[in-house]
């Protein structure tokens, strides 16, 4: 990676930070931190103890996902809970890591709403949220809300300019295309702590590149190849201002076995599955390519919870941890 920086309103921000440092790979968990490997919706009785064993330990984030309807062709509806419900739990709860989405999608949601949801988790938590937004993935849900999956690109970008107006200014005014008039007479409240709430982007959202060079604070894919990163790195490098630097990471479901030797295969870019050795000197040299933070969704494995957060907390993160 080059000598890009943080600009100084992410570089002071203790949420972002414990996320994304320049040149060190740090680790993220996907709720419901958990392994269910059997079906769609996972048990959440030990959702709270779990969210605190992480809390604990040296894992940078957790995140918590955005799925309003339980789809069988998908598979899969993540924390089962509202994102915004479930982050104001883990508020309470939690005291040091960051809370973020994986992602908002933003074309579902009133923009209005949303800022105002971030806001307030950002004020209960003490600063320590970052908003990750997407377009939405999920063709079957956009009907049953009334909109339009083919113009989510558009609308993404417009809700993004309106959260991030309403956090950061006061009784501003502003004209839409698909939300309403702010006309100056209105304000938003609470605040963020900060003058800048993070907003990261969330999957490709259907943006080019110079989107996430220049416009994300930073940007988590999925599906990607790890073997491209640093290419991923370059071009985003290439594509913005030559002063700043915007993160890069990606997602994986993780299978971590009992054999700490055994060796990571990577099956559809998407499905890991290594022993902790193994796994340390993958990511390692993903470290090197310049990624900055690996989300982690523990599906697939059919190990105790507790135990596969305790090796990855006292074995593996150590050797990465930013905290």
């Amino acid at each position: 990676m080059s000598n890009l920086i943080l600009p100084q309103h992410l570089a002071t921000n203790k949420a972002f930070t414990r996320v994304f440092q320049p040149k060190k790979l740090s680790f993220g968990l996907i709720a419901p931190f958990k392994g269910y490997p059997e079906g769609p919706i996972p048990d959440m009785d030990d959702h709270l103890e779990l969210a605190k064993i992480v809390d604990e330990g040296g894992i940078s984030a957790l995140w918590i996902r955005d799925v309003p309807f339980y789809d069988p062709k998908f598979g899969d509806v993540g924390q089962v809970y509202d994102p915004f419900v479930d982050l104001g739990f883990l508020a309470a709860a939690t005291k040091n890591i960051t809370l973020g989405t994986a992602g908002i999608v933003s074309p579902l949601r009133n923009p209005i709403l949303t800022a105002k949801q971030a806001a307030s988790v950002d004020r209960l938590s003490q600063g320590r949220f970052i908003l990750g937004m997407s377009s939405g993935d999920r063709p079957v849900e956009y009907p049953a809300f009334g909109y339009d999956f083919d113009n989510r690109a558009e609308r993404f970008r417009e809700s993004w300019e309106i959260i991030r107006t309403l956090n950061e200014k006061e009784f501003p005014k502003m004209a839409t295309q698909y939300h309403g008039q702010l006309a100056g007479n209105i304000d938003l409240v609470p605040k963020p702590i900060s003058s800048h709430l993070p907003m990261i982007t969330i999957g490709r959202a259907r943006q080019d590149m110079s989107w996430f060079a220049n416009q994300s604070d930073a940007w988590i894919w999925h599906g990607v190849d790890p073997r491209r990163s640093k290419d991923i790195i370059k071009e985003i490098e290439e594509l913005g201002d030559g002063k700043t630097w915007h993160p890069f990471g990606y997602a994986n479901f993780l299978d971590l076995s009992e054999n700490p030797d055994e060796p990571a295969r990577l099956h559809h870019n998407i499905f890991l599955r290594a022993g902790r050795n193994t796994l340390m000197e993958f990511w390692k040299q993903q470290e090197q390519d310049g990624v900055a933070h690996i989300t982690l969704n523990l599906k697939p494995t059919r190990r105790p919870a507790k135990e596969v957060l305790q090796e990855l907390i006292e074995d593996v993160v150590p050797h990465f941890s930013l905290v």
